[in-house]
């Protein structure tokens, strides 16, 4: 170790002792093993009472000091943080300067400082800062209980230890982030596919229609190969359920499935969501991420409503599908991937490129396999099937026991349109599962709107709105109990309600005892 006051003569020998503690440092990529070894390093070819690195922080504007070694100075190991204005290294950091302090009285521009340092005896200061070609990291700085203990003549050669610190500190912070983004990125990878589970729960394709089976039948086809699937639908028809078992039935369904809703996301962040961005892409894009591509790779990616991605993003999108590669935002590396792509819509694509709005190129990569669902109203025969497996799975999930499903009930579901589709249908099901107190399914049939009731028939069962199939089955009851409301043999318990619920159900129906 050096002396206070003393001169290594053989230049060389400095220099390879400085080359030692490089050797040393660089070597650890753990930041707070680093700064562990730091001070002992140091001691090999400078003197000093007290050793501090400061980091700048770029969230907050602060400087960071890490009390690496007090040999001689009772400082106490504590992480001391202070605006950059409030802190000599600030200073430092922000000219890339060097600063020597010979007394602790030149201090007097940063009082917090002071008063922190004064107490330990600290007298002179030597601030350098830690700077690579990369980037501007914050300060190393020497401290003595002498005065006067380091001068202009040192600069060179503790800049030269400076730089060789900030290597291994850059070093040690590149790792760190990669360490963390790789804990991201394996916690966002398995909340998608946690996502994808829980969204499924009653994800079974359920129905024996004839136009469904056709589609079944093409799912089967196409799955086993890598084509490109472009699925057509109303909304609510299960086009998402289909991109699920086109994963699920090809060689793909180990790896992961990974979904977007185009529609859902903002256009200004759809770009980043597809090919990821690094840091300092844009504003707010305080790190890097991964994009659903990437994410993606290997398995399969579902992009819903993929008539709503932007003119502008159309291309960039189009070369992936026929290059296989793109560059995140804030990027010149290439991202090479291999993804099959479902997409998804309940737009008309070829109505959509002769209004200018959609890339005519896009969409015939896409419509390499094209597949429409059918919508509810086209499959009526399915929707009692569809009504038992909803109110089965969510009596399941809530507790309940539902043993019956009125046939008045079920006929007036069957006649409905259903404009929602399955999805209308499933979330009926729900708030009815909900709602029902007692064995018996009870649907809020009157809240569905008879406008959207299918032609009326020659038949008066069939002319009936979802109102009337309500009150015919509330008066059915009534008359089975002798318009007995309550008790446990009353209509209220025949039909699962309380009775004052049946009492106001009478009155909005226009419901009265006959006399």
């Amino acid at each position: 170790m050096v002396e206070p006051g003393g001169q290594v003569t053989a230049t060389d020998d400095r220099y390879r002792a400085l080359l030692a503690v490089s050797e040393a440092i660089v070597s650890y990529r753990d930041l707070p093993a680093l700064l562990d070894q730091l001070a002992g390093r140091l001691q090999e070819v400078v003197y000093f009472d007290g050793l501090a690195l400061t980091l700048h922080e770029a969230a907050t504007n602060t400087m960071r000091r890490h009390v690496l070694a007090t040999p001689k100075l009772d400082l106490p190991p504590s992480v001391l943080v202070l605006p950059v204005e409030d802190d000599p290294a600030g200073l430092v950091w922000q000219t890339q300067k060097p600063l020597i302090a010979s007394r602790a009285d030149e201090l007097m521009r940063w009082p917090r400082l002071l008063e922190q340092i004064q107490q330990y005896g600290a007298q002179s200061f030597f601030w350098l800062p830690l700077t690579t070609s990369r980037r501007r990291l914050g300060t190393l700085v020497f401290v003595s209980r002498r005065p006067s203990a380091y001068d202009e003549a040192e600069t060179g050669f503790l800049q030269l230890i400076a730089n060789q610190v900030a290597v291994a500190v850059e070093n040690a912070l590149a790792f760190q982030e990669i360490e963390g983004l790789k804990d991201k990125l394996a916690k966002e990878k398995a909340y998608l596919e946690e996502e994808v589970r829980t969204e499924h729960r009653f994800g079974d394709i359920v129905g024996e229609n004839a136009a469904l089976r056709a589609v079944l039948k093409q799912v089967e086809t196409v799955a086993p190969t890598d084509s490109t699937v472009l699925i057509r639908g109303e909304t609510g028809t299960g086009k998402e359920l289909i991109a699920r078992a086109v994963h699920d039935l090809s060689p793909r369904k180990v790896r992961t499935f990974v979904k977007l809703n185009c529609a859902a996301i903002p256009t200004g962040l759809l770009e980043s969501e597809l090919f990821g961005h690094e840091r300092g892409a844009f504003t707010g894009a305080i790190g890097q991420k991964i994009g659903r591509f990437e994410l993606a790779h290997q398995g399969t990616l579902f992009l819903d409503e993929v008539g709503d991605i932007p003119l502008e993003l159309q291309a960039k999108l189009l070369r992936v599908l026929q290059e296989y590669e793109f560059e995140r935002l804030g990027s010149t590396k290439t991202i090479r991937v291999n993804v099959r792509l479902v997409a998804a819509t309940n737009r008309d694509l070829a109505e959509m490129i002769s209004a200018g709005s959609f890339r005519g190129d896009l969409y015939y990569r896409l419509n390499v396999f094209p597949i429409t669902l059918p919508p509810l109203r086209e499959r009526p025969d399915d929707i009692p099937r569809l009504v038992r497996h909803f109110t089965q799975g969510f009596a399941r999930r809530m507790g309940r026991r539902i043993e019956t499903i009125p046939s008045s009930v079920m006929d007036a579901l069957v006649r409905y349109t259903w404009p929602g589709n399955v999805r209308e249908l499933q979330n009926i099901i729900e708030r009815a599962v909900i709602l029902s107190q007692g064995p018996t399914l009870q649907v809020p049939v009157a809240e569905l709107q008879s406008a959207t009731q299918p032609a009326a028939t020659s038949t008066a069962a069939d002319s009936l709105t979802l109102t009337d199939a309500e009150r015919e089955h509330i008066l059915r009851a009534l008359r089975d109990t002798n318009w007995v409301l309550g008790g446990p043999e009353g209509a209220a318990a025949r039909l699962g309600m309380k009775r004052s619920t049946l009492h106001w159900k009478m009155k909005k129906l226009g419901i009265s005892r006959p006399e």
